[in-house]
């Protein structure tokens, strides 16, 4: 017998034959992310509008989501970093055609003015909590501080307008832009996930808000936004379909494969289908709690982020 040695590249740890260096907390991160920037866009806009009295929940209640939803999720993503002291560096240059740097910078931009949008409506939308707290007597230059970020509150919403929706944006485009991955290469990612990202924070908005008027306001926006949703998640899968072989075997996690139950189960049918049935109920005229759909929005968004980042990691071209 001749023996013959073959020396080959496969079988590269955490690379090769599938990616396995995102996580959990990337997807986390994705997720509280696009719930940040629906939030923050609709607290915007409607401030905007001039509706901020007339959607409180909207504008003033949900203030304090965004702040923590964006240090949690930047937190999860410098605790997935393999050297999360060297962080600082993505700051000192931008690269227009990395979408890593584009998501650095916006986020650096967006994070502090969550949290002067939370803070200029702090005393008004958390009186009782103020009264406990009483940080503004403690603490006077808070007093000054607040008088000067609530005369620039328009400024502020007139910016996160565009940044909320770059930042909803980024989070579909941050996969997408791996070419190396076939169920991660395709343009609808962007578009698909900052509608998710709106949706989970109309649903966010239902949940906090008392008052009917825009429960039903939002209910009806929340569907909306799930019909585009599914528009946009048939146009991606047909999309896979009417592409390479590669794409062919990708899309078979999801249809017919292991991700299956979570995707079709979970996101598709229990956050998607199931909310926009009970909403089309509610808004028709009948009783419906609507913190329920709300719910199940925010679990089949959440669950969609999972699914594909631990989805997109197993596809790869092979030569």
């Amino acid at each position: 017998m001749q023996e013959e040695l073959f020396t080959s590249g496969r079988n590269i740890p955490n690379i090769d034959p599938s990616l396995e260096v995102w996580h959990w907390p990337i997807a986390l991160y994705l997720f509280l992310g696009g719930l940040a920037a629906g939030i923050l866009f609709f607290a915007a806009l409607f401030y905007v509008l001039g509706k901020d009295k007339e959607y409180p929940a909207a504008v003033k209640m949900a203030s304090f989501i965004p702040p923590i939803a964006l240090s949690l999720g930047l937190l999860a993503l410098v605790y997935d970093l393999t050297h999360p002291l060297y962080t600082w560096q993505l700051y000192t240059n931008f690269r227009i055609e990395s979408p890593m740097s584009w998501g650095a910078w916006v986020l650096m931009i967006v994070t502090p003015l969550s949290f002067l949008w939370a803070f200029s409506y702090y005393r008004e939308a958390y009186a009782n909590m103020e009264a406990k707290l009483k940080l503004f007597s403690r603490f006077k230059f808070l007093n000054d501080f607040e008088k000067f970020v609530i005369k620039n509150r328009r400024n502020i919403a007139y910016v996160l307008i565009p940044l909320s929706l770059i930042l909803g944006v980024y989070t579909g485009i941050l996969l997408s832009a791996f070419n190396a991955r076939p169920l991660w290469n395709n343009a609808i990612l962007g578009p698909l996930f900052l509608t998710s990202g709106l949706s989970t924070g109309a649903a966010a908005i239902i949940i906090l808000s008392k008052s009917a008027t825009e429960k039903h306001l939002f209910g009806r926006i929340d569907l909306g936004l799930i019909i585009i949703e599914l528009a946009l998640i048939a146009h991606m899968i047909m999309g896979y379909y009417a592409g390479s072989q590669v794409q062919l075997e990708a899309v078979e996690l999801i249809v017919g494969g292991e991700f299956t139950l979570m995707f079709f189960g979970f996101v598709v049918l229990l956050g998607l289908l199931v909310p926009a049935t009970l909403e089309l109920i509610e808004i028709i005229g009948y009783k419906v709690p609507v913190i329920v759909p709300a719910i199940l929005v925010i679990i089949g968004g959440l669950v969609f982020r999972f699914v594909m980042v631990e989805a997109g990691q197993l596809t790869r071209y092979l030569y």
